[in-house]
């Protein structure tokens, strides 16, 4: 009898379907040790040594893993293939060798990147010992984190508030959305106005074009205010105009690499606005089930073997001009990725969205698989193929001008056939057919008043691209960073950018004050770069730590002595409190939210629930207003004030509400509220 002990029940049963008679496979559901809860956990005084407990409820699972150990011949300790993983395995080994009477060659270390039969047998042919390296990173990275908050928390709470908390990553990424947030705070807007002419051929067939005003008397056009645009408007309604040129070349567009961690929660962000912690979650199910490659990676290493299926499945598919020369292989560019992993891709390309086995997921699993499986399959077909066209037009009045317009005509599709962008359309704009010394017939002129933008505000996909490039975080920190930030208030999404809480300010403000060289972004990035070589067994894990503990800790405790207590701006009502009249009514952060309370407490103590209006009225009842609610996991909808006299409530966002002018409920309210 041999034993396989892998993290989840999901993934034993998945081994389970294809691993015969004399294999027993079990799960730790995740970690059964770790540093405890109640103390720090690290004796900083002998050489940052953890002091690891199990797990709370998990000794019931760890007695079962002992029993079953006993019987067994050999013990496979089948966890992730990440230094997670490698860490789960390791105190699995400790805790059930200790009981074997210390056979340590009945335990083996194995590994595999996709749970199928294949890839299970191929590693239990090759079993290993278990990398230390890769352990060491893990603790590294645990014993770091455990110092960084364990030690400003308390002093968090003295400076700025009770009950806050910080994290070495999550304040990086507060970080990025504060300074981007002062950013558009600081940003004016600049007047511009953009010159579109509508124009027809003065052929029998008057085809139709609009172009933009691109020069003026052979400068770039810079039409700064009103003024200007008039005076050019007048003129160019005057103007004879004729096409100056028509420049056409062919261009092929490559597909984009198959997905790693980053990409595919970008990608699911935009296409179905999922928040990271969904995706990867989602991503979890697919790869236990054996759909898909393991799901935490960077790397874009592809195998020979997917590749050649891919191959063989595109050209019986779609033809063999959807096959490029030759197989398609992609160069990692992170400089710390494990190319021992695999771009994430289908286990099997016959499986495809739709079949039974991925419709059993739900329709979550079916969209992020669909996803996946055509993200690989592009990656291996042919380029797109299309006649970029410029079609330039000369307009001669008081003074001359270029009027340009671009557009695309597809004449192969290629790997766009299965994958594309969401903001892609088949042709990006149909062009007519004209030649260069066409004359032209003035339809209308249509000038524009626009205004600069500021840098937009980080969304969830941009802000994991961001740290991606910036080198800080890795594949199984992005979703649990992005969440942490919400989850401790210190920002929140608005129509699905992330935008800094009053509390994030202020704790933000002080940290970086304060501890600017922890927090600053190239060393959190070179702090990242320790650990990776910790993980290839290049540093020891002690001296990096201690390199970063020693002037940290010096540091903490000057800022305790000197640091200034800070304050936490509020946002007034215009309101007086309701109850002592005196003092203003502000809106305060608490720890489920928003709330409003009395400027003078603690000598009143109004408080009320915050309620955040949309400047319309209910269209269920027609008298109470629209807000802002939240459901018990924290999503927003939009309901009625009047509830429960009115149970109107809906997803639909408020400019939509407007435009559907409809009073149908489409929320079961008696769960949501």
């Amino acid at each position: 009898m041999n034993l396989i002990i892998v993290e989840s029940p999901t993934k034993a049963r998945t081994l389970g379907r294809f691993l015969g008679e004399g294999w027993t496979v079990d799960s730790t559901m995740g970690h059964i040790r770790d540093l405890p809860k109640s103390k720090i956990g690290v004796d900083v005084e002998h050489d940052f040594a953890p002091d690891y407990v199990v797990v709370a409820k998990k000794k019931e699972t760890i007695d079962r893993l002992i029993k079953e150990s006993l019987q067994s011949d050999k013990v496979y300790l089948a966890t992730d293939p990440d230094r997670e993983g490698e860490a789960i395995a390791f105190h699995t080994y400790e805790m059930l060798n200790a009981k074997s009477k210390k056979q340590n060659a009945k335990f083996k270390r194995i590994v595999f990147h996709e749970i199928t039969e294949s890839a299970v047998k191929e590693a239990l042919n090759h079993p290993r010992e278990i990398n230390l390296p890769l352990v060491n990173a893990q603790q590294a990275r645990r014993i770091l984190d455990r110092l960084v908050g364990y030690k400003l928390s308390p002093l968090l709470w003295k400076k700025v508030r009770r009950g806050l908390s910080a994290g070495r990553v999550q304040t990086v990424a507060v970080k990025l959305v504060v300074e981007r947030e002062r950013e558009v705070e600081a940003f004016k807007n600049e007047e511009y106005w953009e010159i579109w002419v509508g124009l027809r051929t003065q052929d029998t067939e008057h085809k139709e074009l609009s172009v933009k005003l691109v020069k003026i008397d052979d400068k770039k056009a810079e039409v700064k205010n009103g003024e200007q645009s008039g005076a050019i408007v007048a003129d160019l309604e005057k103007s004879v105009y004729s096409i100056f040129a028509v420049d056409k070349r062919e261009a092929n567009k490559r597909p984009s690499p198959p997905f790693t961690t980053s990409t595919m929660t970008q990608a699911a962000a935009r296409t179905h606005y999922w928040t990271a912690k969904k995706t990867m979650s989602v991503a979890q199910k697919l790869y236990e089930e054996g759909l898909i490659t393991y799901h935490r990676t960077d790397s874009l290493n592809l195998a020979v073997q997917a590749v050649s299926a891919a191959r063989d499945y595109i050209k019986g598919r779609f033809g063999g001009n959807f096959l490029p020369e030759k197989a398609r292989f992609y160069k990692t560019t992170s400089k710390v990725a494990q190319e021992a992993h695999e771009a994430i891709r289908p286990t099997d390309v016959i499986i495809t969205g739709s079949t039974e086995q991925v419709a059993s997921l739900g329709r979550d699993g079916e969209m992020l698989y669909g996803l996946i499986w055509r993200r690989f399959m592009a990656c291996q077909m042919a380029d797109s193929v299309v006649d970029e066209t410029i079609i330039s037009v000369n307009a001669k009045g008081d003074r001359e001008y270029l009027l340009q317009v671009k557009g695309e005509v597809m004449k192969f599709e290629g790997w766009k056939m299965v994958y594309k962008k969401k903001e892609e359309v088949d042709d990006i704009l149909q062009l007519p057919e004209v030649q260069a010394g066409d004359k032209l017939h003035l339809i209308k002129v249509n000038p524009f008043q626009k205004f600069t933008l500021p840098p937009p505000r980080y969304t969830e996909a941009s802000l994991v691209k961001t740290l991606e490039k910036l080198g800080i975080g890795r594949p199984s920190t992005y979703a649990p960073t992005v969440s942490t930030i919400q989850d401790r208030q210190y920002v929140e999404k608005i129509e699905g950018k992330f935008q800094p809480t009053s509390l994030g300010f202020a704790v933000n403000d002080f940290l970086i004050a304060n501890f600017p060289d922890v927090f600053e972004y190239s060393f959190t990035a070179s702090m990242e770069g320790d650990l990776d070589e910790i993980a290839n067994g290049k540093k020891e894990w002690v001296p990096v730590i201690r390199t970063f503990w020693d002037p940290f800790v010096a540091k903490l405790d000057k800022v305790e002595i000197s640091a200034k207590r800070v304050k936490i701006e509020t946002e007034t009502t215009g309101k007086k409190c309701p109850t002592c009249g005196k003092g203003d009514e502000i809106i305060r952060l608490g720890r489920f939210g928003k709330f409003l309370s009395c400027s003078l407490f603690p000598d009143c103590k109004y408080t009320a629930p915050f309620v955040e209006k949309i400047e319309m009225k209910c269209p269920g009842c027609m008298a109470g207003d629209v807000v802002i609610k939240k459901t018990r996991r924290g999503k927003r909808f939009f309901g009625c004030s009047a509830y429960p006299n009115c149970k109107w409530a809906s997803w639909h966002k408020p400019e939509d509400l407007k435009a559907k002018g409809t009073s149908e409920q489409v929320l079961d309210t008696n769960t949501v509220q």
